[in-house]
């Protein structure tokens, strides 16, 4: 092998983003919020990667960081490196040692790294066309020649499955249902083929149906593009559907990552256990009540000493748990989780 192949090689297995030590911090007028507690985590060139958690505990706010679109009231601090497979001036960047507003950020967000936001109605403006919204991006980025704008918006509303797309392209938002805002919001994402997809809970208002439908999409849209997807929902079969592997968020942290058959055949977190659980399955005993992760999630204040989930676990360790932050353990090569039933020698007495 020459230098040439073994650069591309080693290019095409680097990770597109690394996510190191993430954290965001909220200061409220008597405390300090630790909203993103020191989160890791990288993603690959065509690959889905499911963030997972319940409602608060940081998953939103970690993906829209990507793009420098939190709040100012939102103080973060670590690393997310970008390293892009077309544009070399955007080689192993650091996206948080960009300015919010200037032209590197720009170059970015939109063109390289796209989203599709949880309420398409609220992320679409209800003052301009379908259209209009779609060739916005493409003029930016793509094109400035308007007629040929409009005909990357139109194919972009026939892949992703829009008919009548001419007079679809002069409607309003409020003229489509749930499940065509989203389609919208989809071919919006992907008119300038980024090379990542951020879909923040991009299912969780449509029915069961349309959900089917759109994960579908996106999944054949990944192919055709060769992107990249991190996918950020709380719903378990949707994560079982679309993702290579899984970083499991509870109050700030992930508190485990692995692949996604791993994850489900061999959960070893006591959250991680808890949300599959509680997951009804078919074929099960209809009597059987579904499994509950007693107790409430904590406000993410002074936690840094504790494991967060200890007021909730039926495993703790007194003494421990309640003392001391807890680091990650590698249970395998590709299967870490942060919980001290997994530190060699707890693990040990814990087995015995």
């Amino acid at each position: 092998m020459d230098v040439k192949e073994k650069v591309v090689k080693e290019d095409n297995h680097s990770p597109l983003l690394s996510v190191e030590d993430l954290k965001i911090t909220i200061q409220q007028d008597d405390y300090e919020l630790n909203a993103v507690d020191g989160v890791d985590f990288q993603l690959k060139k065509g690959k889905t990667l499911g963030l997972v958690g319940e409602s608060g505990c940081g998953k939103s706010l970690t993906s829209r960081s990507i793009m420098q679109l939190n709040p100012k009231v939102c103080e973060t601090t670590g690393k997310i490196l970008y390293k892009s497979k077309k544009d070399k001036s955007l080689n192993n960047i650091d996206i948080l040692s960009l300015k919010s507003t200037g032209k590197k950020i720009r170059n970015i967000r939109g063109k390289r790294v796209s989203m599709i936001f949880q309420e398409p109605m609220t992320a679409l403006s209800p003052l301009y066309t379908i259209g209009n919204q779609i060739m916005e991006n493409i003029l930016i980025h793509r094109t400035k020649n308007k007629k040929k704008a409009k005909e990357i918006a139109l194919d972009m509303l026939r892949k992703v499955g829009i008919s009548n797309e001419e007079k679809r392209f002069n409607q309003y938002p409020h003229e489509f249902s749930g499940g065509m805002r989203q389609r919208v919001m989809i071919a919006m994402a992907l008119a300038c083929n980024p090379e990542l997809l951020i879909a923040d809970e991009p299912t969780t208002a449509l029915d069961v149906t349309i959900q089917a439908q759109v994960m579908e999409l996106m999944k054949e849209l990944q192919k055709e593009f060769e992107m990249a997807i991190l996918l950020v929902t709380h719903d378990l079969g949707v994560i079982a559907e679309m993702c290579d592997e899984v970083a499991v968020m509870y109050l700030g942290k992930i508190v485990e990552k692995a692949p996604v058959k791993e994850i489900f055949n061999n959960p070893k977190h006591p959250y991680t256990i808890g949300l599959i659980k509680s997951m009804p399955r078919l074929g099960g005993n209809k009597n059987q009540r579904l499994t509950s992760i007693e107790g409430t999630v904590p406000l993410a204040i002074n936690m840094r000493n504790k494991c967060g989930f200890y007021d909730r676990c039926i495993h703790r360790i007194e003494g421990l748990c309640d003392a001391q932050s807890v680091p990650n353990y590698q249970v395998s090569s590709d299967h870490e989780t942060r919980c001290f039933l997994y530190k060699p020698e707890t693990k040990e007495d814990h087995d015995g």
